[in-house]
């Protein structure tokens, strides 16, 4: 039997390619700061809602990490071509990262568990150890679906070019204000608004299903994320597409799916409606 590393993960090794462009990006905030207008701010909105709902949110999470709903391949690979742009890593190192934190979540096999630590669940798992960067054995029980799909492939082989032609049209339209609020300030808002999804949501908020985890229902981080931090509630039932259950959670990444099933661009929807305890759990703080 092949030796999977993700059960003896290791935190000593730096990824120092991951360090050096999160820090980078962080740095370029400074003169980003210098060139706020109106428009480069609805820029960076626009862009934040294409990229973080429609490609991380629908693309890399629900679609190919928990295939809750079925799409056509033109469309699976439109919203895994936009998630590129987060540059949270490849479609296959990003699902297999999900799908391994839903299969040991809080346990010392977890990737990113709050049990060490608000830091290393927000974003410091990234910088130390095995992070996304797995054995190909791992990979190999993870997603063997993506590493089978030769779109997927592609999409992984040309992974930073469609930021990069973003940045050419941003600077084209409006020049260098226009790259850093649509590039820079964007891919940091949704570096952090996914991160809060593993510390927050699983820290702060509330517990409608006892599941077996730290997850949290959390307004905050679903505002963020278009839907994604009513946790508890997709822990409670990870394949769901609908993660927003009472009227008052809105759900902008459900709604998109009902908008693509209308126009015939999503089937085979799985909802599922876990029985609910008669009081909501409050999560201490």
């Amino acid at each position: 039997m092949q030796n999977i590393k993700e059960f003896t993960p290791t935190r000593e090794r730096i990824n120092w390619r991951d360090l050096a462009i999160i820090v980078s990006f962080h740095i370029l905030l400074i003169p980003a700061v210098f060139y706020f207008s109106w428009t480069n701010l609805a820029i960076m909105l626009v862009g934040n809602w294409i990229v973080g709902s429609l490609g991380v949110g629908l693309g890399y999470h629900r679609l190919l990490t928990h295939r809750s709903f079925k799409a056509p391949k033109w469309l699976e690979y439109t919203l895994t071509t936009l998630a590129t742009m987060a540059l949270q890593n490849e479609p296959y190192k990003w699902v297999a990262t999900h799908r391994m934190h839903h299969q040991h979540c809080e346990t010392d096999k977890d990737p990113h568990s709050t049990r060490d630590g608000f830091w290393w669940a927000h974003m410091m798992w990234i910088f130390r150890g095995t992070a996304q960067d797995h054995d190909e054995a791992t990979f190999k029980k993870y997603v063997p679906d993506l590493l089978k799909d030769p779109g997927q492939k592609l999409i992984q082989r040309f992974f930073y070019v469609p930021i990069i032609i973003s940045a050419f049209l941003l600077f084209a339209f409006g020049g260098w204000g226009a790259v850093l609020w649509g590039v820079v300030v964007r891919t940091i808002f949704g570096w952090h608004s996914t991160w809060f999804v593993n510390s927050l949501a699983h820290m702060f908020g509330k517990r409608r299903f006892e599941t077996n985890d730290d997850s949290t229902n959390n307004w905050f981080v679903a505002l963020l994320t278009f839907g994604e931090g009513w946790h508890n509630n997709h822990h409670a039932q990870p394949t769901s597409a609908r993660h927003g259950l009472k009227w008052y959670e809105f759900d902008m990444n459900w709604m998109a799916i009902r908008i693509f099933e209308k126009l015939g661009w999503a089937e085979k929807i799985r909802i599922h409606k876990p029985k609910e305890p008669s009081v909501e759990l409050k999560q201490a703080a």
